[in-house]
């Protein structure tokens, strides 16, 4: 079964359109070794939610956050931010033996971030694990969009991937759209075999792919770029977005191939979320009705602005206006 992204229902205010994002929100500390560090929360998936959240209130799109925390006061402190960004957080699970997970960022002078994680033990690693998971699992069948990455899969034990792989499959099977973005981050996997075998499996599911062309080509070895777009037209996904870090943004979709220029940024102070607030903006955008191109527009134009402060969450009131007219200088590749 291909589902066609742009045939999909449209947000509406009488009739919100429901989207869940799976994955793990982890404490986020930022700083130099030796030195005075700042709290935070963060991690892909999340940082996508908020920005979705943000873009689509009062616009019909209504955003929750799927994941396991613990029961100690990080968890709580996140769980609020969620809820401050009106991020839904019904299906939540509390595993109260568990802990968020951790990571430092380190930044230099061109905003390029080195990240050290401690997330083996963490709560989300188990949130489809168990009898307590059923319910979350069969509640994504009840949204219109699921949102994951390969974060997301990554993370999880191999009886909670497969579970998810299951509820995913039966829940496009009723309807349920599912887009995915790439992040590969291969310390997080046994092997690039497991990986590659789990993302096959994840992009057989996928309507709207969101893909960054570094991540792809070290997973699976495309020469370029077209080797990508013919592999997924046999993975059988129906809308590509190919981000390529301040390059260009090359799409394929039922309409053609497509490439939208990057907005030029002067002053980088940290590249930390920047893909994910891209997926957000073009997520947005195309639920609220617009082509690929003018998503792709919006997700530069966001992802501009996000480099430009600090941590991946910018502040609301930095958050630039999208609602501009459809433009049309978006030429063929």
């Amino acid at each position: 079964m291909t589902v066609t992204l742009g045939h999909c229902p449209q947000a509406n205010l009488t009739q919100p359109l429901r989207v869940a994002l799976v994955g793990e929100c982890m404490i986020e500390m930022r700083g130099q070794p030796g030195a005075v560090f700042s709290q935070t929360f963060g991690g892909d998936t999340l940082n996508a939610g908020v920005y979705l959240s943000r873009l689509g209130k009062g616009n019909g799109i209504v955003a929750d956050y799927v994941t396991a925390i613990g029961a100690d006061s990080f968890s709580d402190a996140m769980r609020q931010l969620w809820r401050d960004e009106g991020v839904g957080d019904q299906h939540v699970r509390v595993i109260k033996d568990a802990l968020p997970g951790l990571y430092f960022i380190q930044t230099d002078d061109q905003g390029e971030r080195r990240f050290s994680y401690w997330r083996g033990e963490a709560a989300a690693r188990r949130v489809f694990d168990g009898p307590e998971a059923s319910a979350v699992l069969r509640a994504l069948a009840d949204y219109d969009y699921v949102y994951l990455s390969g974060i997301s899969l990554a993370i999880l034990t191999t009886e909670g991937r497969e579970r998810l792989m299951q509820a995913l499959s039966l829940a496009r099977e009723g309807g349920t759209r599912i887009v995915f973005d790439n992040n590969y981050r291969p310390h997080l996997w046994p092997d690039a075999p497991s990986a590659r075998k789990a993302y096959s499996d994840m992009l057989r599911l996928t309507d709207l792919a969101l893909i960054t062309w570094d991540d792809d080509a070290v997973l699976f070895g495309y020469a370029d770029q077209e080797e990508l777009f013919r592999a997924y037209e046999q993975f059988g996904v129906s809308e590509v977005a190919l981000k390529r870090g301040p390059a260009s943004c090359l799409i394929q979709c039922s309409t053609g191939r497509f490439e939208v220029p990057a907005e030029q940024v002067q002053h980088i102070v940290d590249t930390t979320a920047a893909g994910d607030s891209f997926s957000a903006a073009y997520l947005a955008c195309r639920l609220q009705g617009g082509t690929p191109q003018r998503a792709a527009r919006w997700g530069h134009m966001l992802a501009a602005e996000v480099v430009q402060h600090p941590g991946a969450l910018i502040p609301g009131v930095a958050m630039p206006s999208l609602n501009m007219p459809e433009f049309s200088s978006v030429a063929e590749a």
